[in-house]
């Protein structure tokens, strides 16, 4: 695929991992993308936790259900049946959970390019998921990204230290297929934006309805 096909072919995966195993080469390229990515300061603020461990993840996805459901609790009766269709993660069907964290410490004190912006070390972390997905695109698996859970239950579960952020657990593993239209447009609960309601040119432009 070129790269184009790539960007285009990614998808956020729950129900079509295979469970099959990820040859270790192909694992160590999808890491060593997400470690190429730029870096506010060439901090590298970035840490990858591997979770093999079933009852880790077993664990993990009993939480995740749980926050499901609050955030259920919360929808108008005609998004609650919207939502009830759409599953949020592949936590036991992929093949292994790849944890994400952000160190504010890493390259400290003097973090070059953050100090007007504190974010930016987060930011970076964030194009690390991003080259890590395309490159999980790119080796034929697929990847979910799970947002559904508390920080300091991800901290505990993995022994995560405190003044490090679980930004992410990526479900990781080969897939049936990847579906042509993303899960949350097949099911009607979004539809992407044209470029052109979002672009502007020289200033912001505000539109009517935004």
């Amino acid at each position: 695929m070129s790269f184009y096909d790539v960007l285009y072919r990614r998808r956020d995966t729950r129900g079509e991992f295979t469970g099959a195993p990820i040859p270790p080469e192909v694992l160590r390229r999808v890491l060593s993308a997400a470690h190429a990515a730029p870096s506010v300061g060439l901090s590298q603020p970035w840490d990858f936790v591997v979770v093999r461990d079933e009852h880790t993840r077993r664990a993990f996805r009993d939480h995740v259900q749980a926050e499901r459901s609050v955030f259920a609790a919360e929808l108008d009766p005609r998004q609650a049946e919207l939502f009830a269709k759409i599953k949020v993660e592949g936590i036991l069907e992929s093949t292994v959970g790849v944890v994400v964290t952000y160190d504010p410490d890493r390259g400290s004190p003097a973090v070059l390019g953050r100090h007007a912006i504190a974010d930016a070390g987060l930011y970076s972390v964030c194009l690390a998921i991003q080259n890590l997905w395309l490159a999980a695109t790119a080796e034929g698996l697929g990847v979910g990204w799970v947002s559904f859970y508390r920080e300091d239950m991800l901290r505990r579960l993995l022994d995560i230290p405190s003044r490090l952020r679980p930004v992410a657990w990526l479900c990781l593993g080969p897939v049936a297929s990847l579906p042509e239209t993303p899960d949350l447009e097949r099911h009607g609960w979004r539809n992407r934006l044209p470029l052109d309601d979002v672009l502007h040119e020289e200033r912001y432009t505000r539109r009517s309805g935004r």
